[in-house]
């Protein structure tokens, strides 16, 4: 099955790609190969960038607290897990504490690093951190992989408090909604959303051998998926199969 996922709002959004960002980051660390630890570092540099945002941790936030208001109501309900209540609220709580203590904007300690910023201004440079470019980074990338991984992993400790926190407010958010099956007619496919609410996140879920691509559309009033094809060339062309998938809508 594969998931896509469409967000309803730029908070959202950024904290999408702060995702895919972490991701990549420690998916690449672990490995051994200096082309993969340069691309953490670029990785390292792209959630400086995207987590610059002003309001971002005050979004995240504000967010996490609101999730912990809306949980503490369920103490004392019969139906519900108190043990397991008691463990989302301690990790809100956790990640709470750990954002607050940040200090200054998301990669503040990295950016102080004279080191890293001198790589950082030449990364998007097609062919600016060669050899000659930069020998300092040259010879850091002939070192031992174990001593290289020793440093990103402390760089990117900085930012770990974010990660930590926007990871649990997108399960939270992930975890209110309820999947429904559907069916894009002829690849075609809308639906009214309910008035008053605030939708967050669209969740859509396909298996892998419909071998078809949603493009998904929306605002606070509807949804609108409409199914594309490859064709020989890899361009993406209107399906006008019946297409049944999984419809979440995350509010």
């Amino acid at each position: 099955m594969i998931v896509y996922e469409y967000p309803f709002n730029e908070s959202i959004r950024t904290m999408l790609r702060l995702e895919h960002l972490f991701d990549r980051l420690g998916q690449l660390i672990v490995r051994d190969s200096a082309v993969d630890h340069h691309f953490a570092l670029a990785t390292l540099f792209e959630i400086m960038d995207v987590g610059s945002r002003a309001d971002l941790k005050s979004d995240l936030l504000k967010d996490l607290d609101k999730q912990r208001v809306q949980l503490g109501a369920y103490r004392g309900n019969p139906s519900i897990s108190e043990a397991a209540l008691n463990d989302v609220i301690a990790r809100i709580d956790s990640a709470l504490t750990a954002l607050n203590q940040m200090q200054g904007k998301v990669g503040a300690a990295l950016a102080a690093n004279d080191w890293l910023m001198a790589i950082r201004s030449r990364i998007n440079i097609p062919g600016g951190t060669c050899g000659f470019d930069l020998p300092a980074y040259f010879a850091w990338q002939h070192g031992k992989a174990d001593r290289r991984r020793v440093e990103l992993l402390q760089w990117a400790k900085s930012l770990m408090p974010m990660a930590d926190a926007l990871q649990l407010q997108l399960r939270l958010i992930r975890d209110a909604g309820v999947a429904h099956k559907m069916m894009a007619v002829a690849g075609q496919f809308q639906q009214s959303l309910a008035a008053g609410k605030v939708h967050l996140l669209a969740r859509l879920r396909l298996t892998e051998t419909d071998a078809v691509v949603p493009e998904i559309s929306g605002h606070r009033l509807v949804v609108t998926v409409r199914m594309l094809r490859p064709d020989t060339e890899g361009k993406l062309k209107p399906s006008t199969l019946d297409t049944p998938f999984e419809l979440t809508i995350c509010t």
